[in-house]
Parts: structure tokens; C-alpha cells; sequence
């Protein structure tokens, strides 16, 4: 009957509730087994009388019967990987619930009994059954909540470890099986989960590092992808930095805190990270500052079009004096100064970025580039023509560059050149007046250099990926669209109201909205990840959008009486 009319939910309910109570009849609850699937509203009543009849006997539940009751259990919450990864997810689930319980875990048994009534559907008939395990009640387990709780818990663990896998499938269907979905497994899973490739791609990575360590992007994404890509965003160049830290290998530049992601076609650099890493992103604040100064000291070096030895030497040692790094972050900040002396900066892309600067970040920026001109000793000529730039792009007087250069080296306070002695009485001289362009204090500078969190916050808001000034913001769009600008908000609404957009006409589209393309697109596809654990934007032949997620969106339109 179920075959006849699979698509009917009342006949799938009755009739499963009917099989449910029935299977009881025919079978001891030793032979029953867990089910993974949600089957209705409520929890099957089989589980419930094969988890009652357990603990009526004393026994510790096992993780597959926990995990059945976590799954089944109307009140529980499973997100995305869950389900996309839902081989991993089972098995994952079972090696961290075994940690943590490694004898099962122990239910107190509920007073109440376990009862099932069945009516069925033209409520012609209905029965009651009272189960009894080895001639005795079975508890009903139905109203306990702890064990659930602690299920959930750890399931929530579990689903954030497979996060990173998931979104790679998300974003490659066809992805399962190849090597980068196989790094990004958790560590845990590798031997349940094997691949023959692993090793030749550590081989691989280890000859490149053998070289020198640079490779164009291109190649890195080929060679764990299995395709080569002629536009790699962000978000591919983190999966790749990811995909090769579970193997123990660095990727640079560091994919979440660089200044501008490399072209397919400009190197990167592999290194050793001396040990396997699952989350990159847990850094000190140490490391994002030193990592910052970094970038604007190689913009400095690169002014003169060469990178003198006691350049390279400064920067080093700049690193190794920086202190709350640990050994591993050390390696990566080495590792991102070789790819910072191997690619020029962007200074279209810089000016972009420094354009609405504060009054507070400019003096950040001032005193980085300032320490950066300081770094070999000795201050070209060209030097000063970056920093100029620099400032310049800020909105500052590019003359400021030479007193700023030189502030610090002559201490600033009053020097006694000779004992004083009484004057003739006269008037008195007026005092000068402050200067009206902003000052660089050196004791300012060392103030704000010291504080490596202010350091950071300062320049990490600087560098981040662009995000558009939000003035007039629409209230509407705001509710509908947590995450998204007005204007990201109204680009989000043409989109969806066709299903492939060429290069050019995504291009337009942004400029309509006063947004840049580049900015744009990862700004919708990240609120899409968040939102729906997917990519709005697929890049292929111009851009597809997502089916599921322009449908959710008309539906939520639809629900405040609007419409695309």
C-alpha cells in the first residue's frame, strides 16, 4: 500500500504506525534495530520500547542507540552536513560518543510505562497495547530530555568538524571521493574512510617544497580538485589552504587574513607546518598584526622594483622578534614573507581598500609603514615615494611622509643646550599654534604598536574583504535578508529572477547597484553558506544561480506579500 501511494503522508503514518506496533508482536527487542531516519512526529514506538526494554535490564545505551534516539526525536536540530555528509556524520558521531562515554551511557529508567493505542484512519477500529519485556513493563522513555540533550551536544560537535567537508560538496557535487573531500575529514575518519592518492599528493607537496616551495595557484587547485580553474575565489584558495593542512602542508598567502587572494596564474607558496592542523583559523592576535605589518612592509620593499638582502633580513627578524607567536604561526608568517617578496602588491586594489580610512586607523597605517621604511637601516629614495602614495591614497598630505619618517630619532622633548639664566623683561612670546594637519605622535605610535589586539582590529578592518556602506538602509530588506547591505539585498532579489547570468550581465547588475563584482559575488555567496549552507552563484559559463536558494527567497517574498 505504502508503494501504491508513496507520495500520500497520512497513508505513509497510519500504515507506518500500524508496522511499528506490529513488528512488537513478531519480535524480541534484542532483534530490533536502531532506526536513523525520522519517521513522523513523534518517536517510533519500536525505539521506544527497544531503548525501555534496555534500560529496564540496566544496560548503558551504545552510541548507535542514542544517536537513533537523537535522530528520531521530534525536538532535535541536525543542520546541513548532517545530512550531505551523512556516512561521516554516523561514523564520526560514534568515535566522539565513544570517547566521551566509553562504557555507553548510563539513563536512569522513567516510573511511567510504556502504552500504544492505534486508530486507524476511518477510525473504525483501534487497539491498545501494553509491551512487556521478559514478562515485564517497559519504562516509556518518551518525556526524558537529558539524554537527548547530551546527544545533541555531541551530534552539534560532530557536525561543526564536518562543516568545512560539507561546504566543499556544497559547492562540488560531483567533489565526493576526490582528494581535497578526502583532506577535509576530519583527522578521526581517515582510516574508516581511506584514499589511495593521499600519499602521492604528500610526495607531490613535498617535492614543490624541495623547489623552493612556489607554485602557481592554478597547479594546487589541478592537483587537489583533479580540474584546472580559471577563476579561483576565496573561498576554493581556503578549502585548498584546509584540504592541505590536514596533511600537515601550508599554503601561502594565508587565505583568510591576506591582503588580496593570488591569480590563478601568480605562485603560492607550500611549506611545512610541522604538524597536521583542522582549524587554520585559530590564531593569536599576535599573528594577525605581525602578519598585517608584514604586507604593508612588503609594499614598501617592492617601491624601488627590487628586494634588497637586509630587506629580506628585516622582515625575518621582524618575525622572529615578535613576540606571543607560537613555533607553528612563525612558520607561516616565514612562509607568507616569501610570497610577499615574490608578488608586487596591488596598489589599485590598496588605495581601493584605504579610501574611507578613520582618523585612528590612518595613524595605525602610519606607524606601520613608518616601522616598515625603518626595517634595513636605511631609507631610499623610493621608499618615500610609497609611503607618499600611501598617504595619499589616505587623503593625507604626501608631505607628511619625511616628518613621520623622522619622528622618533631625535626624542621629542626639550633638550637642555645651556642653564638658564634671567632676561631682559620684554613681552612676552606667543605661543605657536598647533598644526592643523594630523600629527604623528611617536609616543601614539608606540602606544598603539604595542597593543597588538588594537593593531589588529585596526588593520584586520582595513585589509578584510570589501563590504559596502550601508546608508539608507531599507528596514524591509534588512529583516528579510539578515547578513545582507541594502544594496546586496537588492542585487540578491534580481538575481534570483533568472537562472544564469552572463559574465557581462553580472557585471551591469552590479554596477546598477553601485557594486563591485568581485566584492559582490562573495559577499552574496558568503550570506548564501550562512543562510543555506550553499553557494548562491555556481561559476560556470557566466554564473548559475541556485535553484533551492531562488526558491526560498520568491518564498519568503511571497510570505511578506512581495514578489520578484
Amino acid at each position: 500500500m505504502i508503494s501504491v501511494y508513496p507520495e500520500n503522508h497520512s497513508v505513509k503514518r497510519y500504515l507506518g504506525e500500524f508496522l511499528d506496533i506490529a513488528t512488537l508482536a513478531e519480535t524480541e527487542f534484542e532483534a530490533l534495530e536502531p532506526i536513523f531516519e525520522r519517521q513522523g512526529w513523534e518517536l517510533p514506538f519500536s525505539l521506544k520500547y527497544a531503548i525501555g526494554a534496555r534500560l529496564d535490564k540496566g544496560e548503558n545505551l551504545s552510541a548507535d542507540w542514542v544517536l537513533s534516539w537523537l535522530m528520531c526525536h521530534p525536538e532535535s536540530h541536525l543542520r546541513t552536513p548532517a545530512t550531505r555528509c551523512r556516512d561521516e556524520f554516523l561514523a564520526l558521531f560514534k568515535i566522539r560518543f565513544e570517547d566521551r562515554f566509553p562504557n555507553g551511557l548510563k539513563v536512569s529508567k522513567p516510573r511511567k510505562h510504556l502504552k500504544a493505542t492505534y486508530r486507524a484512519a476511518s477510525s473504525e477500529f483501534e487497539g491498545t497495547l501494553n509491551p512487556t519485556a521478559d514478562g515485564k513493563p517497559v519504562p516509556d522513555i518518551s518525556g526524558l530530555r537529558k539524554p537527548v540533550e547530551i546527544a545533541q551536544e555531541v551530534a552539534d560537535e560532530v557536525i561543526d568538524d564536518l562543516d568545512k567537508l560539507s561546504r566543499y560538496l556544497g559547492r562540488n557535487p560531483e567533489g565526493r571521493g576526490s582528494i581535497e573531500a578526502h583532506a577535509l575529514l576530519p583527522l578521526d575518519l581517515w582510516i574508516l574512510f581511506p584514499s589511495t592518492e593521499m600519499e602521492a599528493l604528500k610526495e607531490w607537496a613535498r617535492g614543490i617544497m624541495q623547489s623552493g616551495g612556489l607554485i602557481p595557484l592554478a597547479d594546487v587547485i589541478e592537483k587537489l580538485e583533479g580540474q584546472r580553474s580559471t577563476k579561483i575565489g576565496k573561498r576554493q584558495l581556503t578549502g585548498a589552504a584546509d584540504a592541505l593542512a590536514r596533511l600537515g602542508f601550508g599554503l601561502a598567502p594565508d587565505p583568510r587574513f591576506a591582503l588580496r587572494s593570488p591569480k590563478p596564474e601568480e605562485p603560492v607558496v607550500l611549506f611545512d607546518l610541522g604538524e597536521q592542523i583542522e582549524k587554520l583559523e585559530d590564531v593569536s592576535a599576535s599573528y594577525q598584526t605581525a602578519l598585517m605589518e608584514l604586507a604593508l612592509a612588503s609594499f614598501v620593499a617592492h617601491a624601488d622594483g627590487r628586494i634588497a638582502e637586509a630587506e629580506r633580513k628585516a622582515l625575518e627578524t621582524q618575525v622572529a622578534t615578535v613576540e606571543g607567536l607560537s613555533e607553528q604561526e612563525r612558520h607561516r608568517l616565514q612562509a607568507n614573507i616569501v610570497w610577499f617578496l615574490a608578488v608586487p602588491p596591488d596598489m589599485t586594489l590598496l588605495r581601493r581598500k584605504l579610501k574611507d580610512v578613520g582618523v585612528e586607523d590612518q595613524t595605525a597605517m602610519r606607524a606601520a609603514l613608518v616601522g616598515a621604511a625603518h626595517a634595513d637601516g636605511v631609507i631610499q629614495s623610493e621608499e618615500v615615494a610609497s609611503i607618499e602614495k600611501v598617504y595619499k591614497a589616505l587623503g593625507l598630505d604626501p608631505s607628511l611622509a619625511y616628518s613621520d619618517l623622522h619622528a622618533g630619532e631625535i626624542a621629542d622633548a626639550p633638550r637642555t643646550v645651556r642653564a638658564a639664566q634671567p632676561g631682559n623683561s620684554g613681552e612676552a612670546i606667543p605661543e605657536l599654534q598647533k598644526a592643523t594637519a594630523p600629527v604623528l605622535d611617536a609616543s601614539r605610535i608606540a602606544a598603539i604598536r604595542s597593543d597588538t589586539a588594537r593593531v589588529s582590529s585596526v588593520l584586520g578592518q582595513i585589509f578584510e574583504a570589501e563590504e559596502e556602506a550601508e546608508e539608507g538602509r531599507d528596514s524591509k530588506d534588512v529583516t528579510l535578508f539578515a547578513g545582507l547591505g541594502a544594496k546586496h539585498g537588492a542585487l540578491l532579489l534580481d538575481l534570483v529572477g533568472q537562472e544564469n547570468w552572463t559574465e557581462d550581465a553580472f557585471e551591469q547588475l552590479c554596477g546598477k547597484h553601485g557594486l563591485m563584482p568581485s566584492g559582490a559575488l562573495e559577499a552574496v555567496n558568503e550570506w548564501a553558506f550562512e543562510t543555506h549552507d550553499e553557494a548562491l552563484l555556481d561559476e560556470y559559463d557566466g554564473y548559475d544561480v541556485s535553484p533551492e536558494i531562488a526558491d526560498a527567497v520568491k518564498q519568503k517574498l511571497e510570505g511578506e506579500g512581495r514578489h520578484v
